[in-house]
């Protein structure tokens, strides 16, 4: 934050001090005697960690990762400069390395009809800087401000440059370094992972979510079509893998090659497999499962119909299935309405064979249009079941007797009512007065 905060002097060399650093000049050294030795250091296929290769590997992802940090803060200053010139291309063109470039071929000149940007941005960038700074609102620069702004596009592109030779060397090393990562993504794919990580062990402690978006720069549409833009994809997708893999699965196969590349990480970083057998296999199953998403779903089997006049499917038994049976069975009447005698003319409700036809309901009887339909099961059992449960009090088998009797001469006689009724179920009627007030029996004939 204090060098972003100092972006505003206006010498660029109190706030970019990488490439006048010691450390700077001693890694580039190395790396550039290394480039020209090639190969030929690492003789037994593994690079150790007690190794030197191995250390200077260490030292340049680290410095990777410097000179990145290094171009923004020079960008800044760069943006600072020549905003007063050109505002708008500072939206326009965001990657830093491009608008350096840019801002170099166009100078302060006014009129972008004579610079010559191809090359250097895609065809409808181009197109859309041009109508641009025809109405911008900037002013030339003055001399000073553009031979400042002109000196930092040099040392942000020389950075650049110092950063692919970093990738290059540790790029030529990934094979002894990284053989399962590399033997995934490849060689270059890998070393740009472990130099924007911070090291090979920075990288397998990173999630794959995070790996898949490594890389990733923001995307400068201009106003076109979103359609062709890859969203959280960075260096994974420039694999051989990814690329072979038609558009509409590139960004599941991102993150199956992101989560992947993460476990060949984690297995290089604890030098399990130094022969690189486990990458191999892991990239095995990669196209295997890119290959079963392409395969076409399997074709739909028709279902054969069923054997005409086959048995009936048996249905589940039970008390519900036969109450439900006899709720809806067909009564004896609707039988005889849908049944005709031979050689018998049927009655009809308005005659002459008008109307709805009875069938043979009337024709065996006495001619009237009525069944005699014996008793539903349920309504019998309903009825037995009615009949023996017992209401009233004290026992008795109605509600309207009493064991109370009165008489004018005893006043409240106790009877037994379930006496009574026997009395009264055997052919006799009992009474409780007589002329002279006592009880006795009248035989009824």
């Amino acid at each position: 934050m204090a060098d972003i905060e100092a972006l505003n002097y206006d010498d660029l060399d109190t706030v970019a001090k990488l490439q006048k650093s010691q450390r700077y000049r001693d890694i580039m050294e190395k790396v550039e005697l290394a480039l020209e030795k090639g190969l030929e250091v690492s003789k037994t296929g593994l690079v150790t960690e007690d190794d030197p290769e191995y250390q200077l590997i260490v030292d340049c992802n680290i410095l990777s990762a410097d000179i990145e940090n290094e171009i923004i803060i020079i960008h800044n200053f760069i943006r600072d400069r020549y905003r007063l010139k050109f505002p708008e291309l500072e939206s326009l063109v965001l990657h830093p390395i491009d608008y350096a470039r840019v801002v170099k071929k166009i100078g302060n000149e006014m009129d972008l009809t004579l610079v010559d940007l191809e090359g250097l941005l895609p065809s409808a960038t181009i197109m859309v800087v041009s109508v641009t700074a025809s109405t911008t609102t900037g002013k030339p620069l003055s001399d000073e401000n553009l031979q400042k702004t002109l000196e930092a596009c040099d040392r942000a592109l020389a950075l650049d440059d110092a950063k692919k030779k970093v990738l290059e060397f540790v790029e030529s090393r990934m094979g002894f370094i990284a053989p399962n990562l590399s033997a995934i993504v490849g060689t270059a794919v890998a070393a740009k992972l472990m130099g924007v990580a911070g090291g090979l062990l920075a990288l397998s402690k990173m999630p794959a979510c995070n790996v898949q978006t490594l890389g990733a720069k923001k995307k400068t549409l201009a106003g076109f079509s979103t359609a062709s833009a890859s969203v959280h994809t960075g260096f994974v997708l420039q694999t051989e893998i990814v690329q072979s893999t038609p558009p509409a699965l590139r960004t599941r196969a991102c993150r199956l090659v992101a989560g992947k590349a993460t476990l060949a990480a984690r297995v290089d970083a604890t030098r399990g497999d130094p022969t690189g057998k486990s990458g191999r296999n892991l990239k095995e199953e990669i196209q295997k499962k890119i290959e079963k998403w392409q395969e076409p779903p399997p074709p739909k089997q028709p279902k054969p119909l069923p054997v005409p006049d086959s048995d009936p499917k048996k249905k589940r038994g039970g008390r519900r299935l036969r109450k439900m049976k006899e709720r809806y069975a067909l009564t004896d009447m609707r039988k005889l309405a849908n049944r005709m005698q031979f050689g018998v003319a049927e009655e009809s409700s308005l005659g002459d064979g008008l109307g709805e036809g009875y069938g043979m309901l009337g024709q065996a009887g006495s001619g009237k249009l009525r069944v005699s339909m014996g008793q539903n099961k349920l309504a019998a059992k309903a009825a037995k079941k009615f009949k023996e449960k017992s209401y009233g009090s004290s026992g008795a088998t109605s509600g309207l007797t009493s064991s109370l009797a009165f008489t004018p001469v005893q006043g409240i006689e106790l009877t037994n009512p379930q006496t009574h009724a026997a009395l009264l179920g055997s052919g006799t009627q009992s009474t409780y007065f007589s002329e002279t007030g006592t009880f006795s029996k009248i035989k009824r004939t």
